[in-house]
């Protein structure tokens, strides 16, 4: 079992490897020998009643393609969609290319009263549909991210021009619903997005950790801003760069020792590597300079990326049509 995620187990026999990875009741086994995958399951089974479902091509919900010849892998949610499009009624709309229009931002005061909600509102199903939205962005479709965010802060008082959003972001994945997240098999590397309310990481060029959400406390500068998201999204790369360390160490498979992290701030990335703005962060909690031991420690690699190349947008606002495709395809998500 390893230290950094006890849901995974590696054993080394020889020359070769196996991987075991748990979530709840189900199980993924793979490694490098088909005789002691076989030989696994066959001891376990002496233990636990199994199910052998032979070579993984379906995981909760997920389809997982493999294209060995080309050694790449692809994960997509077609079937989930179109299940859950059928579910609520949605098959009539017509497919968008934006999952939120950008010209018609949404917020609290455009709300009705509560009792004019609930009379408007109360045969739309609307917090069964954030769960299943939820279950689609945190899997496959990070692309889905910051709509599905937005419309979930008014699942206590949903008015009718928030169910017209989240009618939006169906157009939009019915017209991408064929998109996978696609892992190409070339030179391990691991490599960060940071923005002040997000960040995703790719491997192999396709994304494997994203996340967007409001900062929890009271910020006052877009420096302060920027400056402790990198914080919080450094402990994440540590973590990610510790497990596929752990995972595949035994392949002689190393990451480099550094993960590039990409900011579009540069006051934030100045403040990370020891620059001094005392004046304007002197109030900056001591909790958050961790980022500038990580930095001097060598374990992370903080660049500046312009904002026309920051994939970790996608997750923080709402994007035009060309913006929404190019950064989809950065974290992976094409076509297979």
């Amino acid at each position: 079992m390893l230290k950094v995620d006890n849901r995974v187990f590696v054993k080394v026999v020889g020359e070769d490897i196996i991987i075991v990875m748990v979530h709840v009741d189900n199980c993924l086994v793979m490694g490098s020998s088909k005789v002691l995958i076989e030989d696994f399951k066959v001891k376990i089974h002496k233990k636990y009643k199994i199910t052998d479902l032979g070579q993984c091509s379906w995981l909760l919900g997920i389809k997982i393609s493999q294209d060995c010849a080309n050694q790449i892998i692809s994960l997509s949610q077609t079937t989930y969609i179109d299940t859950i499009i059928a579910w609520f009624n949605f098959n009539d709309l017509k497919p968008s290319s934006i999952s939120i229009n950008p010209s018609q931002p949404l917020a609290q005061f455009q709300c009705l009263s509560k009792l004019t909600n609930i009379t408007c509102m109360r045969n739309i199903p609307y917090r069964e549909v954030m769960g299943s939205l939820m279950y689609a962005l945190m899997d496959t479709h990070p692309n889905i991210t910051f709509a599905t965010n937005t419309v979930a802060q008014f699942i206590d008082n949903p008015a009718w021009i928030y169910w017209e959003a989240v009618r939006q972001i169906f157009r939009y994945l019915k017209g991408t619903k064929d998109l996978a997240l696609v892992y190409v098999s070339e030179k391990m590397n691991l490599i960060g997005f940071v923005d002040a309310d997000g960040a995703v990481f790719v491997v192999d060029g396709g994304a494997v950790s994203w996340s967007s959400k409001k900062q929890e406390l009271v910020i006052l500068s877009t420096t302060e801003a920027e400056y402790m998201a990198t914080t919080h999204v450094a402990k994440e790369a540590m973590w990610l760069h510790s497990l596929i360390t752990k995972i595949f160490a035994p392949l002689d498979i190393k990451l480099t020792t550094s993960t590039t992290l990409h900011g579009d701030n540069q006051s934030a990335i100045a403040l990370a590597h020891g620059g001094s703005y005392h004046a304007c962060t002197k109030n900056i909690d001591i909790c958050y300079h961790f980022i500038c031991y990580t930095i001097e420690a060598g374990l992370i690699k903080l660049i500046y990326c312009p904002t026309g190349k920051q994939t970790a947008d996608t997750l923080t606002k709402a994007l035009p049509s060309m913006k929404a495709k190019h950064f989809a395809n950065s974290m992976g998500l094409r076509a297979v």
